[in-house]
């Protein structure tokens, strides 16, 4: 095999045919390896399809316009969705004015929207936004039966509610229920209320919307909306109108993008992974073999050429499976992106090219990737390995592993400390960082860790009368790289697992305790079927609540706004603290608010100072600075009846009770009066939810390969030990012995896997809460997924078990063994 001279060409390529005939002959070995780089490409394949697929969409409300006219905007940083500061009434009725006197435009129609809910039977119905009527001609929406609401009191809904025209139905808005007669219907979702009614309950107009006429040079009449519009407005045609598809449907297309993202990235991290931890692996059970190929003059460069070969015939077949299995499953997913609310309704993922060629290169580049390091390994066994027959392994660690992975345990132990001093978005990414630092630090001082964890763990089976707990004690500790090896996977999905799940649970907690714990509350109000909750729900429970808006400024400029009442504040609500002014004059006369500190520092509002900004409704008000505070939601505090007078259409997400409850508000209010304790269940609900989407996430991208990659290095070291089981077997062991040592040896494994786990989740863990701690001010207790680790060490303890056994019982089936 060796050759001279200029054969290097020729090793190359007569390696890699070695490789193709070494998958040939081994196809069980390089199983596991193929169908984790397999769900590898099919999760990339599936989550790039759907990221291509998901761009903005022109809400069909919107879709008979030919031009769109909408505000101003301002750069935002990402994941920032607080609305573009509308026109001023003024502003707004001018402009609407000018455009629908441009040539070939027949109808210029502000968009006013707003919160509006029929109530049917009692129970509020699912469609929630209230239109002016007049809107309905952007879609166009016509009348399927009826007519137009004339005035107040009169209403238009989606003719599926099943009321016909003249019919009575509760119309809950922000203000409360209230009666209406319809007065027709339409095939659209949605409450139509005469233009006069919406425009007491609207907020600011945002867009005009241009209905040409038939006959209308729509280009023409883009040209003319923009020269009238100068620098009041954007103007929008064509395609370019999905500009403005609604915020909450940008907002959740957003937290897809950051799923599918979060997905893609994980995927590739455990496929690496998992895919050199396998290789590694198999060159460690192969030695014997590469001794002998280099015994009978394989050079390295051969050796490590055969390597690769086997890992891209393996690659491009799991690649091509991958894509193939991945196109068919987008779909399906892109549905259940949909039902997780982590994309919006109407959402689709099309299969297009580029994402599926790129899925393919992922997974053959993964495949190379991961066998890098066990090429270079197999590239150094020497010739005199083909006579080694002990299976002890005894070579030491290299410096260079040492040191990477000690560095990569203090990154991840520094990520940690780093962790408990993050505020906000940043606990979660500082925490994954932590979180894979520590993996890869533990995974590659394996050799080194093992053999103290593993003495630790087994020095109960010391104790035990007979061979058995000695030989599985001592299996483990003779080979240690295996017991590394298959223990890997295990650390990877109890690691994810506990972190992951620990985090949603430990925030969400931290949340609920401090919005009940900051002052005395002695009941809560929450929605109940509808989006929030409206003031007559909140007085008619005796309580009070916070309204949450948004302030601007003249250069669009915005800021996340609470609506406080000087009777919350005053009982200690928010644990807020005063760093300069005072709360004394918080709501006197109706115009004293607090700030933040960075609304102080970045825009100059300080105490004393007067300010003007602009409500929801784009009306300026003057604004008296009386305090700069730390510990409040957002950035500025504001009274709430004056939150109330310029936004007309927000709900209170929940309310306090203070005093005495005046009793569970009347049916149709979408509102009920819960105890703390039912409250912070109510709260656990909803986390369990989170869980369960995350838990599916982990499972789908982490679990799934880690258990193919259990099932697959232990039958691959089951399959290497079949000589020892034989020899057992010979020595007078019963099969049922020699199964059970097996079983035994796995669990092992997979409780050696569960304790570094953990050690890889708990400092991250520790460092998010006490990152929490600081931040809010308040005591923070950490939850741990008690139930989710024990069924994921179950599940761990099952595969692993079932798959060593399976593999050793058909060599020790009665007559194998004496052959």
């Amino acid at each position: 095999m060796g050759g001279a001279g200029g054969g290097g060409s020729r090793h190359s390529s007569g390696g890699a045919w070695l490789g193709v005939a070494g998958v040939r002959e081994r196809w069980t070995t390089f199983a596991g390896t193929f169908v984790t780089l397999l769900l590898a490409v099919a999760i990339v394949s599936v989550t790039s399809q759907a990221f291509f697929s998901a761009g903005p969409r022109l809400p069909a409300r919107l879709a008979g316009a030919a031009v769109l006219v909408a505000v101003p905007t301002i750069e935002r940083q990402e994941g920032n969705f607080t609305p573009d500061r509308p026109w001023s009434p003024e502003t707004a009725a001018a402009l609407t004015e000018r455009l629908g006197g441009i040539p070939g435009v027949a109808r210029a129609i502000p968009d006013r929207s707003f919160y509006a809910q029929a109530v049917i039977a009692g129970e509020p119905v699912e469609a929630h936004q209230g239109y002016a009527w007049s809107t309905a001609a952007l879609a166009p929406y016509r009348l399927a039966s009826g007519t137009a609401p004339r005035g107040p009191g009169q209403v238009v809904l989606d003719r599926a509610l099943g009321l016909a025209p003249g019919a009575r139905v509760t119309v809950l808005t922000a203000r409360g229920p209230a009666v209406h007669t319809v007065s027709g219907t339409v095939d659209a979702p949605g409450v139509y209320l005469s233009d006069a009614e919406a425009e007491t309950l609207a907020g600011g107009v945002r867009t005009i919307g241009l209905v040409t006429a038939p006959d209308a040079d729509v280009a023409a009449v883009e040209a003319a909306a923009r020269a009238v519009t100068g620098g009041d407005g954007r103007v929008f045609a064509g395609e370019a109108r999905a500009a403005l598809e609604p915020l909450d449907d940008a907002r959740i297309r957003w937290i897809g993008m950051q799923v599918l993202t979060a997905m893609a990235a994980m995927g590739a991290f455990v496929s690496i992974f998992v895919v050199a931890s396998t290789f590694a692996f198999g060159v460690a059970q192969r030695r014997h073999e590469f001794g002998l190929l280099r015994a009978v003059g394989a050079t390295p460069r051969q050796v490590r050429a055969m390597v690769y070969g086997e890992a891209l015939v393996v690659g491009v077949a799991a690649a091509a499976a991958g894509v193939a299995l991945g196109a068919l499953l987008a779909p399906v997913f892109g549905d259940l992106l949909v039902e997780a609310g982590f994309e919006p309704r109407g959402f689709a993922v099309e299969p297009r090219p580029v994402p599926l060629t790129g899925s393919f290169a992922v997974g053959v580049l993964v495949a190379l990737i991961g066998v890098g390091s066990a090429s270079r390994r197999a590239a150094r066994v020497s010739p005199l390995e083909a006579l080694r027959e002990a299976g002890a392994d005894e070579r030491p660690m290299p410096r260079s592993r040492w040191i990477a992975g000690l560095l990569f345990c203090a990154a991840g132990l520094a990520g940690a400390v780093l962790t408990a001093s993050t505020g906000g978005d940043g606990l979660v990414s500082s925490g994954l960082a932590t979180a894979m630092a520590l993996i890869v630090g533990l995974a590659l001082l394996g050799p080194a860790v093992v053999p103290v964890v593993v003495r630790a763990l087994t020095w109960p089976l010391g104790r035990l009368r007979g061979a058995a707990g000695m030989l599985v004690r001592e299996s483990a500790l003779v080979a240690v790289r295996r017991t590394a090896s298959t223990a890997t996977p295990v650390l990877v999905t109890v690691g994810f697992a506990v972190l992951i799940t620990g985090m949603v649970q430990t925030t969400a907690g931290a949340f609920v305790s401090a919005r009940t714990t900051s002052f005395p509350v002695k009941a809560m109000v929450v929605a109940d079927g509808v989006p929030g909750l409206s003031d007559a729900a909140v007085s008619a429970a005796g309580a009070t609540s916070i309204l949450t808006t948004a302030l601007y400024r003249e250069n669009g400029d915005a800021a996340p706004t609470a609506g406080v009442s000087p009777e919350l504040v005053a009982r200690g609500w928010g644990r807020l603290r005063v760093l300069s002014g005072s709360l004394d004059g918080f709501g006197g006369r109706g115009d004293g608010i607090a700030v933040a500190s960075w609304v102080a520092d970045q825009w100059g509002w300080t105490p004393g100072r007067t300010v003007l900004a602009a409500f929801e409704d784009g009306i300026d008000v003057p604004l008296r600075v009386v305090a700069v505070v730390e510990g409040g939601p957002g950035g500025v505090l504001v009274p709430r009846d004056l939150v109330r007078t310029h936004d007309r259409s927000v709900l209170a997400d929940e309310a306090f009770v203070l005093g005495e409850s005046a009793g569970p508000p009347p049916s149709g209010f979408g509102a009920r009066v819960v105890d703390l304790a039912t409250y912070r269940a109510l709260a656990d609900t909803e986390d369990d939810r989170l869980v369960w989407i995350f838990t599916i996430l982990l499972v789908a991208v982490s679990a799934g390969y880690t258990a193919v990659a259990i099932a697959g290095t232990l039958m691959m070291a089951a399959a290497g030990r079949l000589r020892d089981m034989t020899v057992l077997r010979l020595s007078g062991a019963t099969t049922r012995q020699v199964l059970g040592m097996v079983a035994a040896e796995s669990a092992l494994v997979v409780i050696l896997g569960t304790v570094l786990g953990l050690a890889v989740a708990l400092p991250a863990l520790l460092g998010m809460r006490a990152g929490l701690e600081e931040a809010m001010a308040t005591p923070v207790a950490l939850v741990l997924p008690g139930p989710l680790l024990l069924g994921v060490v179950g599940a761990c303890l099952t595969i692993a078990a079932g798959a060593a056994t399976f593999t050793a019982w058909p060599a020790l089936r009665p007559g194998r063994a004496a052959r």
